[in-house]
């Protein structure tokens, strides 16, 4: 790869729990890739936008509130809508296994739970990146 991968943290809604979303963020940022963190209380529509704006690889969504098959449609519609197909939406919280395929199956990436390894959710954003993104 000729730049580092690009990822833009986001927490939608009214989540105000911010902590895993900076644990993240951080543990990308020293797994070699750059971070742009929206900070909390974001719209979808603002997460597609800032992640256009600043060219990203991948979106990291971190949802605690139980919204995640609201606001996980809505910015994957949203992508789809702004032609960024070639774009990665993943995430984490506190969403069922059974929501986990559902989002999976309408085009979201792997989804993490609490407690997932950092070093997981780098080498899966970079792994996807390689194979999917051109640059």
């Amino acid at each position: 790869m000729k730049r580092p991968v690009r990822v833009l943290v986001a927490k939608v809604g009214l989540d105000g729990h911010d902590r895993g979303a900076r644990i993240i963020a951080t543990a990308l940022r020293d797994a070699g890739m750059e971070v742009i963190y929206t900070g909390l209380r974001q719209t979808p529509d603002m997460v597609v936008n800032a992640a256009l704006q600043e060219d990203v690889d991948a979106i990291g969504i971190s949802i605690l509130s139980g919204a995640h098959m609201t606001v996980f449609p809505k910015v994957m519609a949203l992508m789809k809508e702004k032609g960024m197909s070639d774009v990665l939406v993943t995430g984490g919280g506190i969403i069922p296994e059974d929501d986990m395929k559902t989002l999976n199956d309408l085009g979201v990436g792997k989804l993490f739970a609490p407690g997932a390894a950092t070093s997981d959710i780098a080498a899966y954003i970079k792994d996807w990146v390689g194979v999917n993104r051109d640059f």
